[in-house]
């Protein structure tokens, strides 16, 4: 938003999206107030600096020392992050910073001070009982991959992925002429519907075959990240960063990529030579696939992280085990159970997993034919996180 848009919405004055503010002190956290309540409801507009009969007075303190606090304080003033972006512009009476919320959507309700806010007319109230409820079903438990990305519309879905997609699936689009492709897509659950009516792109369809994934407040940190190291620890020197973006066909394939551009080295048996990477591509690929299609995407604001280092290859994903799995039960090939079925189904038929639940099985035995290693699952429930190290070097044996 720009200030020509902020100035319009002072001077129409305070509404169901608009809260005007001064804002003379640290003290003051009203405005934080106005935040959770616009964020509960529709989104909306806190402009700091401005008296409640859109006179502009200006804040009097230190232009970037207030947008990082006001930005620290979005980020954890309340019992979750806000999806914001924040604005300023000096105007002749003084600074003037503006807050522009958006509707979240997450695990439950934003809280104010352990309070639930929503916006009515030009106040920030605490819900009814039937209005709690109301909100509490709007939220649903987790922000989850059959839920639809606010902002997005059907143009947000790439129609030839789509397209390529059910090609290899033996479905013949062009086959059925009279239906149209925005129904096929809500029909597939690729679109969905929001509580306005309007179709939208599913957290599912837009990572799967969305024109731009990460384009999204939700989404834009829906990637792959990649770093190696010139050490065995973080501290040491970078020597490659990378980002696997796009779609998640399209983050496998390029983290593969990145890792293969880290260079290899050769393996002779007898005469025959092999080129051998880092680790085995395979059991590199099978981790990425399993970061990607089993994170937990209602933890907005991570990514998945690859690191490598000289002696061990990294991979840690949002979330912790779903579906209460055991690392053993999941190192063993148990019962397959995917947090993200429509995902997990789209990267089978792709052919990036293979037969479901064997992965790590399959893992195991790439990494023992390469050096008698087997990858390490950790798991933290608390912090909620997934890691799977793949060794590049076999332990040394102990002198005796």
């Amino acid at each position: 938003m720009d200030w020509t848009e902020v100035l319009q919405r002072i001077q129409s004055g305070e509404d169901e999206r608009t809260e005007l503010g001064r804002f003379r002190s640290w003290s003051e956290k009203d405005w934080l107030e106005s935040v959770c309540a616009l964020a509960n409801t529709e989104g909306g507009l806190v402009v700091l600096g401005v008296a409640n009969d859109g006179r502009i007075d200006g804040v009097p303190m230190d232009a970037e020392e207030v947008q990082e606090r006001l930005t620290n304080a979005i980020h954890n003033g309340l019992n979750a992050p806000v999806q914001a972006r924040l604005g300023r512009r000096q105007d002749a009476q003084g600074w003037v910073h503006w807050i522009e919320v958006g509707r979240m959507r997450g695990p439950e309700p934003l809280r104010h001070r352990g309070r639930v806010l929503v916006r009515r007319g030009r106040g920030n109230d605490e819900p009814t009982g039937s209005e709690l409820q109301e909100l509490y079903n709007t939220y649903g438990l987790v922000f989850t991959e059959e839920r639809v990305v606010p902002g997005t519309s059907a143009d947000a879905i790439a129609p030839q992925a789509f397209r390529d997609y059910m090609q290899r699936k033996g479905v013949d689009l062009d086959a059925e002429p009279g239906m149209a492709l925005e129904i096929d897509l809500y029909n597939r659950e690729v679109l969905g519907r929001d509580f306005d009516g309007a179709l939208r792109a599913t957290l599912f369809g837009l990572l799967c075959f969305g024109k731009d994934p990460q384009g999204y407040p939700p989404t834009r940190n829906l990637w792959v990240d990649l770093v190696a190291y010139a050490g065995t620890e973080r501290g040491a020197a970078v020597l490659l960063a990378g980002e696997a973006r796009g779609r998640l066909d399209e983050q496998v394939q390029r983290a593969e990529g990145w890792l293969r551009a880290l260079g290899h080295g050769e393996r002779y048996v007898g005469i025959e030579r092999t080129e051998q990477w880092p680790v085995p591509l395979a059991a590199f690929r099978e981790c990425v696939v399993n970061a990607v299609a089993h994170r937990d995407y209602s933890i907005l604001g991570s990514r998945v992280l690859v690191e490598v280092f000289d002696d061990r290859v990294v991979v840690t994903s949002p979330g912790a085990l779903p579906n209460h799995k055991r690392p053993e039960s999941v190192l063993a090939g148990g019962t397959p159970r995917s947090r993200n079925e429509a995902i997990a189904n789209v990267l089978w038929d792709l052919r990036l997993m293979e037969q479901r639940g064997s992965g790590y099985p399959r893992m195991i035995r790439a990494m023992r034919a390469f050096n008698g290693t087997v990858p390490q699952l950790e798991h933290d429930k608390d912090e909620r996180w997934v890691r799977v190290t793949l060794r590049r070097t076999a332990a040394a044996t102990p002198s005796s």
